[in-house]
């Protein structure tokens, strides 16, 4: 059999593909809608930026008001929109932070029947990634991160002996370190994980100081101490930092996860 090249070689006609029912074109209300959104992405239209007014946008677009309604709704879906129905102001520009869409993350993963083993594990290979990056930046960037990691063990220090301050504290350390690594996606990942497990670290910090009151001090020192440890590697761009802080995350995972089931669902649910 002649393929189509052959065939259109020897002067025979093109082959015609069958419509596909799966393939249709965008609707207009999507192609405002991606116009919007790109004007967002670029910086065009700013966080709190107010849209003007629906005939004007109707004049720019070229579009019924029917259609531009959808396509604001669909924007309104993905929570870059706010739209105050009855209000003179229109719609506002509400531009996602971090925070917010790790939220919304955890709460898929967790109706997706994600694990806290499962949580731990990302941990472990996020966040010691992060600090050899950060070990590697350059030494500007160094002094500032060691300035905000700083104060952070400062305010550690003066909570050893209580179970939710210092877990907070801690926790915020951990990630701190991956947002001075300035990989966004790492932060935005990280970010999530820490919303999910930052419940979990108090409880066990809680149980800590029921079961071993003075352990619990121990243990915190401990971790104090590996904290200062890491800020030294960093001061001094070690290529040993992110096995370093390998071994501590999967030490910190080891503490968390002992006489709890580790196969639990993770709940992120107030």
């Amino acid at each position: 059999m002649r393929t189509e090249r052959a065939a259109r070689r020897a002067g025979g006609s093109r082959v015609r593909l069958a419509p596909s029912p799966g393939v249709r074109p965008p609707k207009t209300s999507e192609l405002v809608a991606r116009r919007l959104r790109r004007m967002i992405v670029n910086g065009e239209l700013r966080d709190g930026d107010h849209l003007p007014y629906e005939s004007t946008l109707m004049g720019d677009f070229g579009v019924s008001r029917p259609v531009l309604r959808e396509a604001l709704r669909i924007l309104e879906s993905e929570g870059l929109l706010e739209l105050r129905r009855g209000s003179r102001s229109g719609a506002r520009v509400t531009v996602p932070t971090i925070t917010a869409t790790a939220r919304s993350t955890a709460l898929a993963l967790q109706l997706t029947g994600t694990t806290l083993l499962d949580i731990w594990q990302a941990r472990a290979g996020i966040e010691p990634l992060a600090a050899g990056l950060l070990a590697r930046q350059d030494h500007e960037v160094i002094q500032e991160s060691l300035a905000k990691l700083e104060l952070i063990v400062q305010r550690s220090r003066e909570c050893v002996d209580d179970p939710e301050r210092f877990a907070t504290s801690a926790a915020e350390f951990h990630l701190e370190v991956v947002r001075c690594a300035g990989n966004h996606t790492l932060t935005l990942m990280a970010s999530m994980l820490f919303d999910i497990t930052r419940r979990e670290m108090t409880e066990a910090e809680r149980r800590e100081s029921v079961l071993h009151p003075d352990g619990l001090v121990r243990r915190n020192s401990r971790a104090l101490r590996a904290y200062e440890k890491l800020m030294i590697m960093l001061q001094a761009h070690s290529p040993g930092t992110e096995e370093f802080w390998r071994r501590q995350i999967e030490a910190a995972g080891a503490m968390l996860l002992e006489g709890v089931d580790a196969s639990r669902v993770i709940d992120v649910l107030d």
